[in-house]
């Protein structure tokens, strides 16, 4: 054997003599029965191959391509031009293990993709079932999972709430830190009906639970009364024993996202981003004047056709358009041949038409979100976790002395607990950790096992 063959062996088989290499292929059936064959002279006819044995039908395959040199077997890789080549070393099963941490999982392999590890593989290594193995031992290897994440996980199926009346559900949320204005005010309270898409925007000085439960209860159930249920995500102050005893005293019943899933919370989320285009486009250079224009903001909004509900959240809550400055300047013969029926007869004519339009619109929304789920279902997974399954968590922190870029976002693995939902579970890492309820978007499963 060659200085070369021996040293590109020591690489991976350090404190190793060939002595315990051929042994270890002798004792690999596949490979001995090809070495057996080269020892005899005879290629082994097609029908000599053990049933089932596919690495053994893959080395036949390759018979020619074969060397047994030094009671060791190589297989000899020639390049498309016919201008070099090399030996490769026969590995048996039982040390497939070591060349992939070895190639992979050490320093030199730096943990990089299928490609690469294949490549310095293929530099000095052969084995039936070498890219196979490699594909899996990437796929599932814990550091490279808790860097990079899973490929393709894909997303989890569009969980449907529709309501049919006005504040049966209201979505709440902070937008902010904004930058500091006159008044003092830096972040904006934001609340939405989910059924009417009527939208109150309260400019606030901070975010305590204190300061957040009284412009709720002094600018929102003063004027509109007490919704049904409030949804928020997980902000200390929505989650405080204050908040939790005012939905108690007022009745109201409260839910909550999961963490790191604002998607939950979408109607309000998509609110945030449509008030920041608005401001961005009409506040001063400074930015400091941004708490002037959220009202008329509001007027804007509040009299322009929602896309879900095909009218204004005006004309869906209070039954009739807002007057606009334009309908004053102008004149609109809209409003000026309006009539208001006297005394009870208006209330019961707008009493009708409120139900005809809410009637209408909740034929509307079903369509609506029927044809959203259709289009987001299209590229989902199947959600099939049962309690002990493994999973992995998506899980980013910012730490303190420490650079985001440098840590993993990725921890596991976790066993489900419990089953919530379709898309919500209850997971844990030991019995010694804190339980976590998680959004299945969060997470992938353990497919082949880890541990």
């Amino acid at each position: 054997m060659s200085n070369i063959d021996k040293s590109v062996a020591r690489i991976v088989l350090e404190g190793r003599n060939f002595e315990e290499w051929c042994q270890a292929q002798r004792k690999d059936f596949g490979i001995s029965f090809i070495i057996q064959g080269k020892e005899a002279g005879r290629r082994p006819l097609r029908s000599e191959i053990p049933l089932g044995d596919i690495s053994a039908q893959i080395y036949w395959s390759y018979w020619d391509a074969l060397v047994l040199k030094d009671d060791v077997l190589y297989k000899r890789w020639e390049a498309p031009n016919l201008k070099s080549n090399f030996l490769q070393l026969v590995v048996p099963r039982d040390r497939v293990r070591e060349i992939l941490e070895e190639t992979h999982d050490s320093p030199f392999g730096g943990h990089f993709g299928v490609n690469k590890t294949l490549e310095k593989i293929r530099k000095r290594f052969f084995w039936a079932t070498c890219k196979q193995d490699v594909e899996e031992w990437c796929r599932t290897c814990k550091i490279c999972v808790a860097r990079k994440g899973p490929v393709g996980k894909g997303k989890s199926p569009l969980q449907i709430y529709n309501v049919g009346t006005p504040l049966e559900r209201v979505q709440m949320d902070i937008l902010g830190p904004l930058p500091l204005t006159k008044l003092g005010n830096k972040y904006l309270l934001v609340i939405v009906d989910c059924f009417t898409k009527w939208v109150e925007a309260f400019p606030v000085k901070n975010i305590r639970a204190k300061t957040v439960a009284e412009v709720f209860v002094n600018q929102f159930v003063s004027r509109h009364g007490v919704p049904v249920e409030i949804h928020t995500d997980q902000g200390k102050n929505f989650e405080s024993q204050l908040f939790s005893e005012l939905m108690r005293l007022l009745g109201i019943r409260k839910t909550r996202t999961t963490a790191l899933h604002p998607q939950s919370d979408g109607q309000v989320e998509r609110q945030h981003q449509t008030i920041v285009n608005y401001l961005a486009k009409y506040i001063s250079q400074n930015q400091k004047n941004w708490d002037q224009w959220v009202s008329m903001f509001l007027l804007a909004y509040r009299s322009s056709k929602h896309e879900s509900t095909g009218v204004t959240p005006a004309e869906l809550y209070f039954g009739r358009e807002l007057r606009l400055p334009v309908d004053l300047l102008q004149g609109s013969p809209r409003f000026d041949n309006e009539k208001l029926p006297p005394g009870r007869d208006f209330v019961e004519n707008l009493k009708q038409k409120l139900e005809e339009i809410h009637s209408g619109i909740r034929e509307r929304m079903i369509l609506k979100s029927c044809q959203m789920k259709a289009r987001y279902d299209r590229k989902v997974r199947g959600i099939h976790f049962k309690e002990g399954e493994r999973v992995w968590l998506f899980n980013p922190r910012r730490t303190k002395g420490r650079a985001q870029k440098l840590q993993s976002n990725w921890e596991g693995p976790y066993f489900v607990v419990k089953r919530f939902s379709d898309v919500v579970f209850c997971i844990q890492k030991t019995s010694r950790h804190k339980k976590k309820v998680v959004h299945a978007d969060r997470t992938f499963d353990l497919r082949g096992g880890l541990l």
